[in-house]
């Protein structure tokens, strides 16, 4: 049974069919995906989605493809974990870490995304995939689009991460390193999308793969007994993760699956990029693009495409935003590592920094649930902690080395 039924702007509520398609030719708004709800709510059950697979597909009704699911098969589904040394070093009754710093295949919550993107694309016929990527969009296409045996071009920033370069080489993709920032990445990419044929994830794409993001959502609120926490934290790079999990929590209201959300969702950003957040603390209804600064690169994007609606979805579950220094992001990365042995990247340094700020403004109760996303694996950006953690021991092989060096 088909449950999409094409494509919508979000601005202007024009219809499109399903094709690759992303922007509104009358009024330029983005595209998203319309389904058929009412058709939907026959069909998914709670007890449907427990009797599936452990992955992103047990939603497979809300995610935007017409057959069945290609790529991503052990993908998502990742584990939300009650961080109960972490509530005592930040003084709360109830927290969660949502970790995605575990996904398969390439260890971030990209991985979802593309996995709807890359069974889109085989269905529309493409038989290469493209992304523009501030590291691990890069890896997950590289590897996801390996297994499915198409030609992938990757383009990302020059100065990406060593880890994130690796981890998307070792894929043999063809990777295409672009002297400047994410955003010239990114317009670069919009250009040759209009020129080849080829299926750019989060450009002609974007509408289908962005759904992939919803299912952090979906998981969450599955894992906590099908009721949706009182605060989720999130870090924003582009805005798309936020407004999906937003969107997830409300389809799954709808749907009848959980009661309505008390959710209050807050944006999380680098000090050195935020301009979502900025926005949020000025009460501004637009976005002003900044040059990015910071170590967390995977969310060093300036102008973000869905920075407006990223807003909104704060606003409308009465959320806040915060960010944090490169400092912050870092003692929040040990942090984590040594309360809970999950070793993040500079994004979840990012989220669990301005999670911990935010308790102590006390803009989030201690005595209510909270969620922290954790995107990535702090394999991928080893070189933000160098110099930063201490050193080994150094002893001779003898048990009187090991007794000296130890009491010093």
């Amino acid at each position: 049974m088909i449950y999409v039924k094409g494509l919508k702007c979000r601005e202007c509520g024009r219809i499109y069919p399903k094709e690759p398609l992303y922007v509104c030719e009358y009024c330029f708004g983005p595209l998203e995906v319309d389904y058929d709800y009412e058709k939907i709510k026959k069909k998914l059950t709670k007890e449907t989605i427990q009797s599936r697979g452990r992955n992103l597909w047990r939603y497979k009704e809300l995610l935007p493809i017409d057959g069945e699911a290609t790529d991503g098969l052990n993908s998502g589904f990742t584990p939300l974990i009650r961080a109960k040394n972490l509530e005592k070093a930040l003084g709360v009754r109830e927290l969660y870490i949502k970790d995605d710093s575990v996904n398969h295949p390439s260890l971030s919550f990209k991985d979802r995304v593309v996995a709807v993107a890359l069974s889109k694309a085989k269905e529309f016929g493409f038989h290469t995939v493209a992304c523009a990527s501030t590291g691990n969009l890069a890896n997950s296409v590289a590897a996801q689009a390996a297994v499915a045996g198409l030609k992938r071009y990757i383009f990302v920033p020059a100065d990406l991460e060593r880890g994130k370069i690796l981890g998307t080489l070792i894929y043999k993709p063809i990777l295409v390193t672009v002297e400047g920032n994410y955003d010239q990445v990114n317009r670069l990419c919009s250009e040759i999308a209009t020129k080849y044929k080829w299926a750019f994830v989060n450009i002609n794409i974007r509408p289908y793969y962005a759904e992939g993001s919803k299912t952090v959502g979906y998981e969450i609120a599955e894992q906590l007994g099908w009721k949706a926490p009182r605060h989720i934290i999130v870090p924003c790079a582009g805005g798309s993760l936020i407004t999906k999990i937003y969107k997830g929590l409300k389809e799954f209201s709808a749907l009848g699956l959980i009661d309505k959300p008390e959710t209050k969702i807050y944006a999380a950003q680098a000090t050195g990029c935020a301009p979502i957040v900025t926005a949020i603390k000025e009460n501004a209804t637009i976005i002003k693009p900044v040059k990015p600064d910071t170590i967390a690169k995977s969310l060093a994007i300036g102008n973000p495409a869905d920075g407006v609606y990223a807003l909104a979805a704060v606003r409308e579950t009465r959320g806040w935003a915060e960010d944090v220094s490169d400092n912050e992001i870092v003692e929040a990365i040990k942090l984590l590592a040594r309360t809970e042995g999950i070793f993040t990247e500079t994004a979840g340094g990012v989220t669990l920094g301005v999670a911990k700020k935010l308790i102590e403004q006390g803009k989030i109760p201690r005595d209510e649930s909270v969620v922290v996303c954790i995107t990535g694996n702090g394999l991928k950006t080893q070189e933000a902690l160098l110099g930063k953690i201490g050193n080994p021991i150094k002893i001779k092989p003898n048990i009187a080395s090991f007794e000296e060096n130890i009491r010093q």
